[in-house]
């Protein structure tokens, strides 16, 4: 072989290497509905890449799902609010640490009539208590993520037993936010809804705000680097990249920029 052939070889050696590490300077975020559908990924992640030079794949499931898949090493972070969850996902070794990133807050929202007529309190589990009492429709997504977890919590605390409820009044989708707030307006039944969902959401019909500003309803988002002791394949370097960034002062206040209507959906909240 000649040197200049030798010299082209390695050219194209080097070409293709650096074509397969760019090809690969990706991660795989498990996340929520909620924040895909609500569009802030759409606004955060080109942001990050700009900065960064990292793709992110985001896998939109609910928390409980979400949280599954990074055991099973489906994914390099998770971004999710389901916070007990989130911790135990930590002391199980799957996670490295976890940082708080953002919070809004769940309201319910019900059709304009308010056949439970709980609409303008801030009382959310005596609202719960008087729509299982009147037995007004109710649509749960019934899939194990952070708002249905919530939801869960809100009903236990009401003295409420829904699995009795489940198919009469009380309605399970087993969707994600979208689905189940599109399912509600079309039965006219209540459902509990993070802001963010309900903002951006484009089908309300009649549907409004019921119930709000219980402190109950606060939802804390946060995120966690998948732990490569449990995941050997996963890009932990990359994966911390992104949590660095999204608890950082230039991911903080990306996060607080992202509006819909004139309205903020998220609140960073990182450190504090």
């Amino acid at each position: 072989m000649t040197k200049r052939i030798r010299l082209l070889a390695a050219l194209l050696a080097t070409g293709l290497f650096v074509q397969a590490q760019a090809a690969d300077k990706f991660i795989v975020v498990q996340s929520t509905t909620s924040t895909q559908n609500s569009g802030l990924f759409d606004h955060l992640l080109p942001v990050f890449k700009a900065d960064t030079g990292i793709e992110v794949r985001v896998v939109a499931v609910g928390t409980g799902q979400a949280l599954k898949n990074a055991q099973n090493c489906d994914g390099d972070v998770v971004l999710v609010h389901a916070k007990a969850a989130e911790e135990k996902f930590v002391a199980d070794g799957f996670g490295v640490k976890r940082f708080d990133v953002m919070y809004n807050d769940f309201v319910v929202v019900g059709p304009g009539n308010d056949p439970a007529g709980v609409a303008g309190s801030k009382e959310v589990v005596k609202s719960f208590k008087t729509i299982a009492d009147k037995k007004a429709l109710f649509a749960s997504r019934g899939d194990d993520s952070g708002t249905h977890k919530k939801e869960q919590e809100l009903w236990k605390a009401a003295n409420v037993d829904v699995k009795a409820a489940s198919g009469k009044w009380y309605r399970e989708t087993g969707s994600g936010m979208g689905a189940t707030l599109n399912t509600g307006v079309g039965m006219g039944a209540y459902v509990l809804a993070d802001r963010a969902s309900w903002i951006a959401f484009g089908n309300k019909g009649n549907f409004k705000i019921a119930v709000e500003g219980d402190p109950s309803l606060f939802n804390q988002y946060g995120v966690i680097a998948v732990n490569p002791a449990k995941c050997p394949n996963v890009k932990s370097e990359l994966g911390n990249a992104f949590v660095n960034w999204l608890v950082s002062a230039k991911g903080q206040a990306t996060i607080a920029g992202f509006q819909q209507n004139g309205q903020s959906l998220f609140f960073p909240n990182a450190g504090k």
